[in-house]
């Protein structure tokens, strides 16, 4: 479905489509998590198209868009796979010529190297796979197990990686993978020159790693500025002759979830592969932005002409910089509270779109910056989330991801003069519920220790007035993460908002806290002192958004509950387990409940650099900062969800805290989904957490007369 946008608001359109629709009141867990959802948007570096993935109930397919003369963009699905087997499509993008795409199937998106996981138990097995699909819609071709694929500039040669190994392969049926060349350690980031001549890359071995430069013709290996260090995603320069990198110096001193506000300045390194010279361009300051933090997208490092523009957090808030590339002051070019989060360079580097929340904190829009001289246009606005932008070969055309409060995210086109236009793939299910969804309150919390917190709280509108009602707390993961005033950009997060929706349609008020630790909201607030294992400081706002529901003359203080997922766990069991008295029930999934365990190994490893008495010290603290440690206080019932190949938290965090739970007598319930992995891949598994967690919640708060 292709629909004009008839208004600057992200969605606008599919909004009057469905507004006229009546729904009932109340609808299923089935019908909110039922829209497609749309991911990993790309756009052809030299052409008038753009592709995506779309995700409509666990069946993961290509989709592509391409003009077509006066009637505009057509889409179309390139792929057709019609299971929910959980091999999810990621890593796609453009052969040279825009005439094929490259895509993966299978394998957990977070561990790509480790063995795919099979959630749906196909007996005969399953491998992570790269695939090469053609516009005209054939048989995609199966090219090689591994992922990362990237093309040669001419078009006649894939690089892929697998268990850390560059294989090359012609782009035909048939054609047989061989190693390119073979190094110690694990290769990443693979980048062909201009010309295709070389390949830059990073090969990361333990404590370290190198950027390294691979010649085809003469098939010659040399490491560029070799340090102690880590060296970084190498961007060539236009003319091939240079290669840009970051150099951040190792941190043996950080241990587990602990604030890492300031450190050893990080830096841009310059190579001249012509005379063999190294200039450091740019070195961060002391203090504030001296610690690297990336953005969500490619664009880390950007040539524009003599200037290398990077992100920065030297006033405080994630910006782009620029700096000579020969060397010199770094100067700010988008000043103001707020942090861009997923940008795109032009072909040409003379343009970056990004995505921010300016002036609208608690969603996403997208603006233009100049790099030629620094000028700023922003290109949406108004109550939609517009990010994760690629600009198209014209470099002026934008293909991105829009949502709003209740039309999910989709792929959508911002052409220069026009009106935005949407593209939801198969199209809205005629009974996905949009027009009895709520539109979150975005709030500020009261201080406590320092800091606000920030939520959006959502409330049915047809919740009765005069009467109180359960309330439950979600709490996302990550824990950089943000969750917004509106449909989430990120799969795991929109179905957690989903969750949220329908439990407000069935009678909760829920508030979806943005605690310190988040992004969003600045260095200070993310990277806040006494966070995770140093103190588990971002409890505060977890008692904030408690004080705030229990002053609510609609919330029922003895029906308050929590849930959230993996640090959203964590939360919500140190929640249950230090104030069983505010919080009587909790949903948590594959949290972490004893920062003791991920701190151990990294203490041990570097006493010379905590002094002899800092280990007990820092391992005593991350101990009072887990669940684990107050579980003597623990009295409310708790459902705990995991899947069993989870790599993120380990499946013994749950194991060790039922064993816990049952010697202390707390009742608690259990979802375990075999060969899951954290992010849960199958949508079933969604339905069953889901459900399990609706009836949860239910029996202990919504069924439950207040005392």
């Amino acid at each position: 479905m292709i629909v004009a946008r008839l208004a600057p608001p992200a969605t606008a359109a599919l909004w009057l489509l469905v507004s006229s629709t009546a729904y009932p009141s109340g609808f299923t867990i089935e019908q909110v998590l039922g829209a497609p959802f749309a991911s990993d948007i790309v756009a052809a570096p030299a052409g008038r198209e753009f592709a995506w993935v779309s995700d409509a109930r666990g069946r993961s397919n290509v989709w592509l868009a391409a003009a077509s003369g006066a009637a505009g963009f057509t889409a179309r699905a390139l792929t057709h796979y019609g299971v929910d087997d959980g091999l999810v499509i990621e890593d796609i993008s453009f052969l040279p010529h825009h005439d094929a795409l490259l895509f993966v199937r299978g394998g957990d998106p977070d561990f790509p190297d480790k063995p795919a996981p099979n959630p749906a138990q196909i007996t005969a097995g399953v491998v992570q796979t790269v695939y090469l699909v053609d516009f005209r819609g054939r048989e995609p071709v199966k090219l090689g197990e591994g992922h990362a694929p990237v093309a040669s500039p001419d078009g006649k040669r894939i690089l892929f990686l697998h268990e850390g190994r560059v294989f090359s392969v012609a782009p035909r049926k048939g054609a047989k993978p061989e190693q390119l060349f073979k190094t110690r350690g694990k290769v990443d980031s693979l980048r062909f020159s201009p010309d295709g001549t070389k390949l830059a890359f990073v090969c990361t071995r333990g404590d370290h790693s190198f950027v390294g430069v691979y010649t085809f013709a003469d098939q010659a290996l040399r490491w560029v500025d070799a340090s102690f260090s880590f060296d970084l995603e190498p961007r060539w320069s236009p003319d091939g002759t240079r290669l840009a990198f970051l150099r951040l110096p190792s941190m043996h001193d950080e241990v587990g979830i602990f604030p890492h506000r300031t450190g050893d300045p990080w830096s841009i390194r310059v190579a001249n592969l012509t005379d063999q010279s190294v200039t450091e361009a740019y070195r961060a300051p002391h203090g504030a932005g001296s610690v690297f933090r990336a953005l969500s997208s490619d664009a880390q490092l950007v040539w524009s002409g003599k200037q290398l523009v990077f992100p920065a957090e030297n006033d405080g808030w994630l910006h782009f910089y620029s700096v000579p590339a020969s060397g010199g002051e770094a100067r700010l070019l988008t000043p103001g509270r707020f942090e861009i989060e997923y940008a795109a360079a032009s072909a040409d580097g003379s343009s970056i779109v990004y995505a921010a929340n300016a002036g609208d904190i608690d969603r996403r829009h997208l603006w233009r910056l100049r790099t030629t001289d620094g000028s700023l246009e922003q290109l949406t606005r108004g109550t939609g989330i517009e990010t994760q932008p690629a600009v198209l070969g014209d470099g002026v055309s934008i293909a991105f991801l829009g949502a709003d409060s209740r039309i999910p995210a989709h792929a959508a086109l911002l052409e220069p003069g026009k009106a935005p236009v949407d593209f939801m793939a198969e199209g809205l299910p005629p009974d996905f519920p949009a027009a009895a969804l709520v539109v979150p309150e975005s709030i500020e919390l009261p201080k406590r220790a320092g800091i606000a917190a920030h939520a959006q709280v959502f409330v049915a509108p047809s919740a009765s007035q005069g009467e109180r009602h359960p309330a439950v707390v979600f709490m996302h993961g990550g824990p950089i993460r943000q969750m917004l005033a509106g449909w989430h950009y990120m799969d795991y997060y929109s179905n957690a908002y989903a969750f949220n929706q329908y439990l407000a349609s069935r009678g909760y008020l829920v508030l979806a806290l943005n605690y310190r630790a988040g992004i969003g909201y600045g260095l200070d607030f993310r990277e806040a002192d006494g966070i995770g294992a140093a103190g588990a400081s971002e409890y505060n706002d977890l008692l904030a958004a408690a004080d705030y529901l229990w002053e609510r003359a609609d919330v029922d203080p003895a029906r308050i509950g929590l849930w959230g997922g993996s640090y959203g766990g964590y939360m919500t069991a140190l929640g249950l387990a230090r104030n069983s008295d505010f919080f009587k029930a909790g949903v948590d999934l594959h949290g972490v409940h004893d920062w003791h365990h991920w701190t151990l190994a990294t203490v041990r490893d570097n006493v010379p650099l905590y002094g002899l008495d800092a280990p007990t010290a820092v391992l005593t603290t991350a101990l009072a900062a887990s669940p684990i440690s107050s579980i003597a206080t623990w009295r409310s019932p708790v459902l705990l969800i995991q899947g069993d190949d989870d790599h993120d938290v380990a499946f013994s965090e749950s194991v060790r805290l039922v064993e816990a739970l049952r010697h202390q007598g707390v009742d608690y319930s259990e979802l375990v989904l075999p060969d899951e992995i954290h992010g849960f891949l199958r949508y079933a598994s969604w339905l069953r957490a889901y459900a399990a967690a609706a009836a949860f919640l239910d029996g202990e708060l919504a069924h439950r007369a207040s005392p």
